[in-house]
């Protein structure tokens, strides 16, 4: 599979997107998936109870490994290309091990992180050090170490909690009842925090969150498939899109590395794309692979991956022809701006 390095994105190529190359082994739906930040890797965490790790320039599967005791749910890279934090699935109320530090080079668990007492359903790593953040059903989010076994410190809260990093790693953000957000100074959380926006008229509960490279804007997806891109300074409604429900499976939602669009799944199985400016829908895509739970752009590269209970790589196709009905946005219907 060639790829290329990320270039000035524009409606065109976004438009061009098709599938490259998939990935159909799984044994059941793909949970969560990464990218390294420096580096050309991706792992997944499904179902299956494996966590897998990828090239993602040949689209090659590099290594396999299996957690039938705790299970796999939630992944996320650290600094090291073959390290991961992942969730526990199984077991939790006798364990307590809600979270592990695995080595994928050998297959081991560096550390277990305790504390949680139901399934963290929300995962990030802090870009500048070794602290990272879980969300979890029993109310709470916690700031880790690494290098710690210990919680750092938790916040108490109501609802669903989503929690994420700025590219900088100065501030994050969690959502929680209600769609609100909040944010923290991450030097200072123990003080509260400086800043909350409500998006108005919509109750739901925001299940991921995401800054965009510059930090200049948020982009929330809620349990109903509706998609928001926030001024992340003000709180500012900049654009909002409805997708199609997909009941008992949250979609996930992606900017681009320059910010400029929006990719998301929708519970009809289809995928679009939205240039965040002309807030137009510049593509919608029927990927064939079911409801798309988990959906993110690479980092430094002209690709995104989508999953289901299959992984899509896709990259941009110069040769595809820009009316063809399955790129074309009109020959689809139209998901209605909120």
């Amino acid at each position: 599979m060639a790829t290329t390095s990320l270039a000035e994105l524009d409606d065109e190529t976004v438009r061009s997107m098709a599938m490259a190359a998939i990935f159909s082994d799984f044994g059941g739906k793909i949970n969560s998936l990464d990218f390294h930040r420096k580096d050309d890797l991706l792992v997944t965490a499904s179902e299956d109870d494996s966590v897998r790790l990828y090239d993602i320039v040949s689209a090659k599967l590099i290594k396999t490994t299996y957690h039938k005791k705790h299970g796999a749910d939630c992944v996320c890279f650290t600094h090291h290309p073959s390290s991961v934090i992942c969730s526990t699935k199984y077991n939790l109320d006798s364990t307590g091990e809600s979270l592990r530090y695995l080595s994928m080079y050998d297959n081991r668990i560096l550390r277990y992180f305790k504390g949680h007492k139901e399934r963290v359903i929300s995962l990030c790593m802090s870009p500048v050090n070794d602290s990272f953040m879980s969300g979890s059903l029993d109310h709470s989010v916690r700031i880790w170490d690494l290098r710690v076994n210990a919680c750092q410190g938790i916040l108490r809260l109501h609802g669903r909690p989503t929690v994420a990093f700025d590219q900088q790693g100065l501030v994050f953000a969690v959502a929680m009842e209600a769609g609100a957000i909040k944010l923290f100074d991450s030097r200072s959380y123990d003080k509260g925090p400086f800043d909350t926006f409500l998006v108005g008229g919509d109750t739901a509960e925001v299940c991921d969150i995401k800054f965009s490279n510059d930090g200049k804007s948020m982009l929330l997806t809620t349990t109903n498939n509706n998609i928001y891109v926030l001024d992340a300074y003000g709180g500012e409604k900049r654009c909002g899109f409805s997708l199609e429900p997909s009941p008992n499976t949250n979609t996930e939602a992606t900017f681009t590395p320059d910010g400029q669009y929006v990719v998301s799944g929708s519970g009809d199985g289809t995928l679009h794309a939205w240039n965040i400016n002309t807030r137009n829908e510049v593509a919608c895509w029927n990927g064939n692979i079911g409801v798309v739970a988990c959906l993110k752009w690479a980092p430094r590269r002209a690709m995104f991956v989508a999953a289901s209970s299959v992984l899509s790589f896709w990259i941009p196709n110069p040769s595809s022809n820009s009316t063809d009905e399955s790129t074309d946005p009109q020959a689809t219907v139209k998901s209605d701006q909120v």
